[in-house]
């Protein structure tokens, strides 16, 4: 099973090119679902037929639906909520402060994805395409597993929820309600891994980043490639849309807009396909607005050509690391960033983590478990990323 992810700068086109892209695998025999979480649904205008929360099969083997959140937030999260909500003013906090604490934001959106999850894994589809927000909703959205899971495991750690009522006092000393409290924690933490494995899964999730010829719209481009690369999201094509035919030896007016736009365009494309090693592929804009399947085909037709659309990315890990020459000597620490001139970068140590900050975006990864007895000694930047010097501490390195 294979689940891309569209997503692009608002009205670059990405619903379309992800409803192309379902409409060509449907057409090639690949059984397709393509569902949509941008709050703004546009995928059945592009489809050119009404969609709901369950799919309804559009064309033969392809499938089409909306995510709809708040039904998700309804049955999901309501309990759980409750259960926080005990538990939290069991350990002393006043009613109001518990009920703030336990409002979480983009909840609706994590639901959304979490829900995309369970219909890859439990459908019958060979794919599974989804339509995401924008780009700046998508990426605190991939952000979120992670980020959501690491603050439960501080607050609720798997060894306490696994205790029969070792927090039961927590829960106003009843141990019905810390057990239910405890499986409630479990399961969103399951929920959470889950997510967070399918995402990583470089075998199965792609993100195909939707942009346009624009200088604008690449830099935003180059830097959601570098967020969600940290993330350790693979992205494994960038679908460049609406670039204006050449009119070659053509004059007049419009032949000279053409040519002129062209340039513009052609210079920029240029410019992402230097600064990326990710596929580029092309679509053209078209004269008219590419509603249904046969219009969607013609554009997928025109963006893949002979391609095939699951190609995957390289696989490339995020984290590598080389081992000293000698005994005395040093480890490096690769991290496979891709990073221009005028990123702004931060690093810094927190105990067995290494907290990594891109234009203001950061993550903390965990040391492979042999730096973690070592002493960082420098670091730098090039081609290959970003490279951390480690020292064995001889304080720590014979226990």
């Amino acid at each position: 099973m294979r689940l891309l992810l569209f997503t692009g700068k608002g009205g670059v086109g990405k619903t379309t090119l992800a409803a192309a892209t379902a409409a060509r695998l449907a057409r090639d025999g690949v059984k397709t679902l393509i569902v949509s979480t941008d709050p703004a649904h546009s995928l059945g205008d592009a489809l050119g037929l009404a969609l709901g929360d369950e799919p309804v099969e559009a064309e033969p083997g392809l499938f089409a639906g909306h995510i709809e959140t708040r039904g998700l937030v309804d049955q999901a999260w309501r309990t759980l909520r409750e259960h926080l909500r005990t538990l939290l003013a069991g350990a002393g906090l006043d009613e109001l402060d518990a009920e703030e604490l336990t409002v979480l934001p983009g909840i609706e959106e994590l639901l959304a994805l979490t829900e995309v999850a369970r219909i890859a894994r439990a459908g019958p589809w060979a794919t599974v395409i989804v339509d995401c927000g924008p780009t700046a909703e998508t990426l605190r959205l991939l952000a979120l597993p992670e980020a959501l899971a690491g603050y439960l495991e501080r607050l609720f750690p798997a060894h306490r929820r696994a205790v029969r009522g070792l927090l039961g006092t927590l829960a106003g000393g009843s141990l019905d309600k810390w057990d239910a409290v405890a499986s409630g924690l479990g399961d969103l933490a399951g929920r959470l891994e889950g997510l967070r494995t399918l995402l990583v899964d470089r075998e199965v999730t792609g993100v195909r980043l939707v942009l346009t010829p624009e200088r604008v719209v690449a830099a935003e481009t180059r830097r959601t490639i570098t967020a969600l690369t940290l993330q350790g999201i693979a992205v494994d094509a960038l679908l460049v849309n609406r670039l204006v035919p050449d009119p070659g030896e053509d004059r007049g007016v419009a032949a000279d807009w053409l040519r002129i736009r062209r340039a513009e365009q052609q210079a920029v494309l240029d410019q992402v396909q230097r600064e990326t090693t990710v596929p580029v592929w092309t679509a053209g804009h078209r004269a008219g607005e590419p509603v249904g399947a046969p219009a969607l085909l013609a554009v997928a037709d025109d963006l893949y050509g002979d391609r095939d659309p699951l190609r995957r990315a390289p696989d490339r890990p995020l984290l590598s690391v080389r081992r000293p020459d000698t005994a005395d000597g040093e480890y490096v620490l690769t991290i496979a960033l891709p990073l221009t001139a005028e990123d702004r970068l931060d690093l810094a140590r927190a105990g067995d983590e290494l907290v990594v900050t891109v234009d203001g975006r950061r993550r903390l990864i965990a040391l492979p478990s042999v730096l973690r007895r070592c002493v960082v000694t420098g670091a730098g930047a090039d081609d290959d990323g970003v490279t951390v010097r480690f020292r064995p501490d001889p304080a720590l390195w014979m226990r």
